[in-house]
Formats: C-alpha cells, structure tokens, sequence
C-alpha cells in the first residue's frame, strides 16, 4: 500500500441514531452472551481432502435462475429499535440455555411422557393443501417442496418437535435473524442440488446469530472454529474473522458438507453428524459397527450424545417448518426475494463512514457484515459490503463521491519517549503489521521524536460495534449474582480463575465472550458473577496491608508446580522463589514445606 499525498480528512458529523428507525436482525430479549452453541466442534476433524471454494458465487446463482426468484420486494423495517449493546447483550439463551442439545434435555424441559405419539401428518394431500396456495408460496414453501431426508418418524426426533412445538418465541426470533441471509443460503444449496433441509442447518448451529462464539472456539452461523474456517479458505485476522461472513462462511460450510456426504458413501445423516463431531470419530463408530455385524446407519452407531441429538434437531427443525400449521406453529412469512446485495468499495472504508452513505444506522451494518472485527474493512481486503437491496445504489453513488484516500481517516503522530508500535497501534485501534505497511518501517524499532501516519476512525470507538465493544458489552450485560472483575495476572488460566471464584469455567468464558481455550492476557479484565455477597464485596474492603496481608504454610503436593501454587494464592512466582530462597531450575518435592504471604481479602 503507497500513498502519494496524506492528510487529515474532516467528514461531515456521522449521525446514528440508537433509539429510532433502526433495523436490527436480532430481537431484544433472549437474555445474553455470544457463546452459544454448545454442540458444533464443526473442525475437530482431521479432514485431507483437497477442497477448494470454487462454488457458484451467490450473485452468479440468482442471475442463472429463473425470474420468479428475483423480484423486487418493498424493503424489510422492523417495528422496534435497539441500541447495539443491547444486541449483543441478548444472545446467550436462544442456543445455549433454552434450546436442548441431548433428548434428555428436551424430554426434561417438556415434561416428555413416554408413550410416543404419531407423527401429525397433513389431513389431505400436501400437493392440494392450503400450504400449497398463492399467499403461502413464501421462502418457506420453496424449503418444503425440496426436503430430501428420511427419519422425521423417528422416535428420537420427537422429543425435539414437541420441544420447538411448544417455543414459538424462539421460532420467532431465529426466523428474525435468519430474514436477511436465508434466500441467499437457499439459492447456494439449490444450485449445489443438496438437501433443503441443510438450509436450516445454521438453527441447529448458531439459532442464526451471527456473532455466536462457542466453548469450542466455533464462530458464525456456520459454527466453524479457526482450523477447518483455515482449511476451507475462512480468513481469520485482527481486522477480519471469515467464519463470521455469512456468504463466504455458507459456500465454505457446504463445501465441507458436499466432502462429509462423499466420504460417507452419500448417506446424509453421516455427514451431517461428522460435521458435528469430527469425521474421524464417526469414522471409527462405523468401523467399529462393523466388526460386531452391526448395521452403521446414523441411528446405531455409539457417538456422543450432542451429535446424538444434533441430526434429529435438524430432522425436527424441519418437520415443524414442513408442518408448521399442525404443530399450531405459525411461521413468519419470508419472501422468496433477495434481501442483500453485494457491493464491492475497492478498498478499505470506515464502516460508520460506509453506513452514513448507505443512509444506515452503523448497527445495521454491522448486524448484516459480521465479519469486520474493527471501526474498518480490513486493509487488505475483503471490503465487500451487504447492504440491503433498496440501499445499494444509494451507497454506490455516494461512494463514487468519496475519494479512496478518504475513505478512511488519517492522523500524523510524533513518537514520544518510551513508545513503541504495539502501545500505539493499541492506542487507535489498528495493527502493527499496517502502522509498518503504511509508515515503511520494515522491523518494530521507532525513534523518539519521528512522525508516522496512523488510520483512525471517524468516530468515537465506543459508536462501533466491534470485537472489544462487544466483550464490553457482554461484560456489562446485568445478571443473577453479584458482579467480581478479575485482572488477568500471568500464568492465569481460566481453570485457575474458575476455582478461585468457585464458579463454572463455561460459565466464565460465556460472561466475557470467549472460549476456554482462548489466551488470557495480563492486565485483561475478565468480568463474573458470585452467589455470595462477601465474595464480591471483597473488592472493595480497604485494610491496612498489615492485616490483609498473613504468613502462610504451605505443603506441597504431588503434581503442583511453583505456577500453579501461586496462582492459587495470587501472589507472583518471582515472591515464591525469593520467600523461600528456591533457585530457577530446581524442582518442587512432594511433602516440601514453602512459606507465604498471601493477600487474605483475595483468597477463595
């Protein structure tokens, strides 16, 4: 990337409104988190197979089908407003808490009787029913006439149709989020001649959050974690997380299917349950069925009980959309139209600048392009926008007025004392690797006193809906129990932390939106909460050191470490060594006697 002539660009006062004509895509009240689904460790596979992304673009399929799937349609608005906080704050029941994963949650969760009733069926013929009439001839009835796979009369799926049965609510709100994106999936699996039914995948998956994040590290509707988004060309960045870019995510996801269904000899439900629980696992289950002469279907292979439940979630998903009037579900009418567009800038742009020429609330975008991590498209691309239909050539045509060198905000800063490329690139919101690109500086060493170009938002940060707005956000979401903070010390763990505060370590990585097997960083304020009052009142009982601070006798233990002693004290390994004369090298014994002097107003 050159530049010939940088300066300062003042554009005009961005105006977003968080109370008034805001589409959002994701309903305010299912209380929240962004880790979700608990069942996709979508990469936990060892997948060899040479598979590119060569599918039929999105834009390619709808202009090569006929014209009946490419009206124009009034625009979708939406009856409420949400401030973006909001949004994400209201993520966490919909696929983590409400929603069962095994047959014995959902059996619990509606009191199941045993005694298994028939399937409903319709009361006349599906082709001369009223589903098929004019006014019902929606995005719905196009998934209808094309589902393909055999087992909604299975006894295991019922407990999940009564379940979604009885949860119209969650029904509505999944259908909400899906509006924007579900004719484009559509048209991809259509165009591929795959099932109907993996059109509903993303419910079972994500419940069709976009920003879902799971204990597995799985991001996106899709549920991919970092490995197989890697392999299926998902780029994953500081700026960008392709796992959570609906269109690229969807051809990658079904890539991956279209691999599963060819290595399992065309049996659907096998690939299905591989994309779940890994390949190799129900690669083993099949091999292992057949020793014993048994039959190695989905239905008698010995697998987990998540992927258990996974296919038949999927099964009953679909028999409740197939029969949604005799399950007395009403579902909320989708046109067969194309809701997006895709609108390519040719650079990087500011997205609260993208939305203000989209004439769009920077929720919205944000809400329809998940997959930008930051107040910008990535530098390097991609900086394809989803806009809705009716505002596509409105943005086209203000950006043709905006000159790429202003379409994102340049400041000159003069290196100061002590500062190096990380703190500044912390300091606005950008990466080292493009404060080098952009500055020529080929290595990490700065001098005092030397001028650099830096890219900063045209707004304040806290207007962008970004990774670290939404950990904030999350963090300050209200729930049951009384609020700790926790600062990262080094060698913390989440395990560690969990111990400490007496407190689930999914539950602490769902209260601040990451996965276990995330990296904790010292000075990272982790956010949880405690049943117990005196607990949380700790934080803010002031002694004299003199009494909050106590002589301790310690015994070592088999399997303890100096690490692990002082993180379970919260004191420094560096104080351990030099309290007990211990020299760098030397190892702990069983039954060894250390002495401490511990903070009592931090312990457990």
């Amino acid at each position: 990337m050159s530049f010939s002539f940088l300066r300062s660009i003042n554009f005009p006062a961005l105006f977003v409104s968080l109370s008034g004509g805001l589409l959002i895509l994701l309903l305010a009240g299912c209380a929240g988190s962004t880790v979700t689904s608990r069942s996709t460790d979508t990469g936990n596979t060892d997948t060899n197979a040479d598979t590119t992304t060569q599918s039929t673009s999105t834009a390619d399929t709808v202009n090569n089908t006929s014209g009946r799937h490419r009206p124009r349609h009034l625009p979708y608005v939406p009856d409420t407003a949400t401030p973006w906080w909001a949004l994400v704050a209201s993520q966490e029941s919909d696929n983590s808490t409400d929603e069962p994963w095994t047959i014995e949650e959902a059996r619990r969760d509606i009191d199941y009787n045993a005694v298994i009733n028939p399937l409903a069926q319709p009361e006349i013929p599906l082709e001369t029913s009223l589903e098929n009439s004019l006014e019902n001839k929606d995005l719905w009835h196009r998934l209808r006439s094309d589902f393909r796979l055999n087992g909604q009369e299975h006894h295991l799926v019922r407990p999940y149709i009564d379940w979604y049965a009885r949860h119209q609510p969650y029904l509505d709100r999944v259908t909400k989020r899906a509006r924007p994106f579900l004719y484009d999936i559509v048209q991809e699996i259509e165009a591929r001649d795959m099932p109907m039914e993996i059109a509903l995948l993303p419910v079972v998956e994500s419940a069709f959050q976009p920003f879902a994040y799971s204990s597995g590290r799985a991001a996106g509707i899709w549920q991919f974690i970092p490995s197989t988004g890697k392999h299926y060309g998902l780029k994953q960045n500081w700026w960008y997380d392709g796992r959570r870019d609906v269109p690229k995510a969807t051809k990658a996801a079904l890539d991956y299917l279209e691999y599963l269904h060819k290595r399992f000899d065309g049996d659907w439900l096998l690939a299905l349950a591989s994309y779940n629980s890994g390949e190799g696992r129900v690669a083993r289950a099949v091999k292992k069925n057949k020793k014993k002469g048994r039959p190695t279907d989905f239905w008698s292979l010995d697998l987990p009980k998540e992927t258990q439940g996974y296919v038949p979630k999927l099964l009953a998903i679909s028999a409740i959309v197939q029969h949604n009037k005799k399950h007395g579900i009403t579902l909320t009418s989708i046109p067969d139209a194309p809701y997006l567009e895709h609108v390519d800038t040719g650079s990087q742009i500011d997205l609260a600048l993208a939305a203000e020429l989209a004439e769009l609330p920077i929720e919205t975008m944000y809400q329809l392009n998940p997959a930008y991590n930051r107040w910008a498209t990535d530098p390097k691309g991609p900086h394809t926008l989803l806009l809705p239909i009716h505002k596509a050539d409105t943005f086209r045509e203000a950006l043709a007025r905006v000159d790429k060198k202003n379409r994102v905000r340049w400041e000159r800063h003069r290196i100061r004392e002590g500062e190096t490329l990380g703190q500044i690139a912390r300091k606005f919101q950008t990466s080292v690797v493009l404060l080098q690109e952009v500055n020529n500086i080929r290595d990490k060493w700065i001098r005092a006193g030397q001028s650099i170009i830096i890219p900063v938002a045209t707004r304040n940060l806290e207007h962008y809906l970004s990774e670290d707005r939404r950990r904030v956000a999350l963090q300050s979401t209200k729930r049951t129990g009384y609020k700790l903070q926790h600062t990262v010390k080094r060698g913390d763990t989440f395990w560690d932390i969990s111990r400490k505060y007496n407190v689930k370590v999914s539950q602490l990585a769902s209260w601040n939106g990451m996965s276990p097997k995330d990296t904790l960083k010292p000075g990272q304020q982790l956010a949880l909460w405690t049943k117990k009052p005196n607990l949380a009142n700790r934080q803010f009982v002031s002694l004299p050191r003199s009494i909050t601070h106590q002589q301790v006798h310690y015994r070592v233990r088999k399997g303890d470490s100096l690490a692990r002693i002082a993180q379970k004290f919260s004191v420094t390994v560096a104080n351990l060594r030099q309290w007990n004369s211990l020299k760098k090298g030397k190892y702990l014994q069983p039954g060894q006697r250390l002495t401490l002097y511990v903070d009592v107003t931090q312990q457990s």
